[in-house]
């Protein structure tokens, strides 16, 4: 084996590179951010040579990219498709997050890269819808008299908190479901009131 088939450390070139630069950038980006976090740090990190990096990822947006889309498509399914709770119930429980939490990848991208035509800015775009969604069939079934709505108005709630907490360094997640609590309860109640 030559010089050029080796990593920066010595190591054989090929199998599990990508999935490396891949760990590498989830564990960086989250820690650091993505515009602090260059490629020659990632190579380090991942092991592998620039040139093996750019072999799977033509560039440092491709990369941040795939990052993205390999998050938990699912959406919020942890706590929203829990069988042990109401749909009321799992619409609270979806502001059970520990302050420690790092802010949600999605947010953080789309802060940072500043351009809405990025491929990282549309999984952005499509996350968010998807958590709205999400939110918006769980309040249907606990029966919302406007479930998209209160889905809406749940994830901005969400995406508040994460922002101040992160922000503040302060748990402001409690203080979101006790305005949670209210918007739920309006909107079952409106719909109770409908059908009175």
């Amino acid at each position: 084996m030559t010089e050029l088939e080796k990593g920066p450390t010595g190591r054989r070139r090929g199998r599990g590179a990508r999935e490396r630069i891949l760990s590498a950038s989830q564990r960086l980006f989250r820690e650091q951010g993505i515009n602090r976090t260059g490629m020659e740090q990632l190579c380090a990190a991942a092991e592998v040579s620039k040139r093996t990096a750019y072999q799977h990822f033509s560039s440092k947006d491709e990369l941040v990219a795939e990052y993205l889309r390999r998050f938990d498509p699912t959406v919020l399914s942890g706590v929203l498709d829990r069988a042990d709770l109401t749909p009321r119930e799992r619409l609270l429980a979806a502001f059970e997050i520990p302050p420690t939490t790092p802010l949600c990848p999605y947010i953080a991208a789309a802060v940072e890269l500043h351009d809405p035509q990025h491929p990282a800015s549309q999984y952005a775009r499509d996350y968010k819808n998807a958590v709205a969604a999400r939110l918006a069939d769980t309040a249907r079934e606990a029966g919302a008299a406007d479930p998209e709505r209160l889905g809406e108005q749940l994830a901005l709630l969400l995406d508040g908190a994460a922002a101040r907490t992160r922000v503040l360094h302060a748990d402001t997640f409690p203080t979101a479901a006790a305005i949670a609590a209210v918007l739920i309860d309006n909107a079952i109640a409106a719909t109770d009131s409908d059908e009175h």
